[in-house]
Formats: C-alpha cells, sequence, structure tokens
C-alpha cells in the first residue's frame, strides 16, 4: 500500500471513533465551561491532552485550586497505560522509522486508536489518518460543549454533564462480567473512593492524590497477586517498503 492509501484507510477506521469522541467531549466541554474555563482554554486542554479521564479528573484538581504538582502527578498516573500502549505498537513498527514519526503516532495515542492499530505492520500514514479525524473531533467537541456550557439552562447542562459517566460504566461492565479480578478491581476502587470521601481524615485528602493513591492500590495491588501470564514472542515479520 501507498502512504495515501493507508492514510485514506485511517480516516476510514478513525470516523467512528470521532463520532464517539465528539459525544464525550462535548460533555468535558461543558463541565469545563461550569467551572469558568473559557471556549478557547477548554479546546487547548483537549487538543494537548487527549485523555478523558485525565481531563475529568484534571477539572476536579482546577476547580480546586491545587497545586501545579499535585495536578502533573495525577495526569502521570492516569495517563501510564499510554506508556505501555506506545511500548506495544512500537513493536509493530518498522526499526528504521524516524524518531518524528514516532512522536506523531504518539501524540494521538489513546484507546480507542490503540485498539484499532492492532494491524502488522504499522504504518505511520495509516495512525495520521486516525488521528486527523477522530482528534479534531474530540477538540470540535470540547469546543461546542464549553459554547453550550455557557448558553443552556443549567438543568439541561447538569443532564448532559453525566454523560461521561455513562461511557465509563460502558467500558467497565463488559470486561467486568467476564473477569472476577477485573470486577474486583472496579468493586475495590468504589469502596476506596467511598472511603476518601466520607472517612474524617482521609476525606482532608485533595481530589488529585485520593486518584494517585486509589489507582497505586488497585492497579498496582492487581498487578502484584494477579499477573497476566507472557504470551510466546511471534517470530518477525519483515517490513515492507512503502512507495
Amino acid at each position: 500500500m501507498t502512504r495515501k492509501q493507508y492514510f485514506l484507510s485511517g480516516l476510514k477506521d478513525g470516523m467512528p471513533i470521532c463520532f464517539g469522541y465528539f459525544a464525550v467531549s462535548f460533555a468535558f466541554g461543558i463541565q469545563a465551561a461550569g467551572i469558568g474555563l473559557s471556549v478557547f482554554e477548554a479546546s487547548v486542554l483537549s487538543a494537548l491532552n487527549v485523555t478523558s479521564a485525565g481531563q475529568f479528573a484534571a477539572l476536579a484538581i482546577i476547580a480546586s485550586g491545587a497545586s501545579l504538582i499535585e495536578l502533573a502527578f495525577t495526569q502521570l498516573i492516569i495517563n501510564l497505560r499510554y506508556f505501555l500502549m506506545s511500548c506495544a505498537l512500537s513493536q509493530k513498527l518498522s526499526p528504521s522509522l524516524p524518531l518524528g514519526h514516532r512522536l506523531g503516532i504518539a501524540y494521538g495515542m489513546t484507546d480507542e486508536i490503540f485498539a484499532v492499530s492492532q494491524r502488522e505492520p504499522l504504518s505511520p500514514f495509516y495512525s495520521y489518518g486516525l488521528i486527523a479525524v477522530a482528534i479534531p473531533g474530540w477538540v470540535l467537541g470540547t469546543a461546542l460543549g464549553a459554547a453550550a456550557g455557557n448558553i443552556l439552562p443549567a438543568v439541561l447542562t447538569n443532564a448532559l454533564g453525566i454523560a461521561i459517566y455513562g461511557m465509563f460504566i460502558a467500558i467497565i461492565l463488559p470486561p467486568a462480567k467476564e473477569n472476577r479480578v477485573v470486577a474486583g478491581v472496579v468493586v475495590l476502587s468504589m469502596v476506596l473512593s467511598a472511603l476518601f470521601t466520607y472517612l474524617p481524615v482521609l476525606c482532608n485528602i485533595s481530589s488529585g492524590f485520593r486518584i494517585i493513591i486509589i489507582t497505586l492500590i488497585t492497579a498496582g495491588g492487581a498487578a502484584l497477586l494477579f499477573p497476566i501470564p507472557d504470551e510466546p514472542a511471534e517470530p518477525e515479520k519483515e517490513m515492507p517498503h512503502e512507495s
């Protein structure tokens, strides 16, 4: 396949992601406007971050007036999974691929883009096609949501603002039904979150550090107690040259 064909294939596969991103980022834009962010500020936040969980957590931290250090560490913990995804996809790239292309692919690394990038060999131009349609959908949804949040009635914006929680529930329920470990992690996370919200001492911990502590306990504990066994390495495939 040529570079153009890879790019067009990425555009096609990225359209469903774009539509999904638009709906979720619209809810994010509404909540961003609710804490006082302008349309421009919310849009820049989406363009530079590109992660729903990280951005929604950031809103709570920004609204609470927490420090930049707390914000940075929270984003690091929440988005650590992208390091693993990038390492996995790097195995599908040509060893001679320049660093610039690798950085370009890494910018658009999201859960959904990672899921549809499971092809070998992986062309950077396929990834650029995905990014070119998915990320603008995320940013545009944010901008329109932030604009709507400034003009729509509070009752309506509050209703639209819970859309993100529906997305998270849709993400965790299927694997929780199939895997007891995942279900246990979900339940433990809910219990710890409730404890950090209502117990006298724990409730004084800021929202950012709550996320960091709960993530380390649940995810770290599950990884330690229930490690996923290594899969046998597949024979290396020769990477074809792109025209």
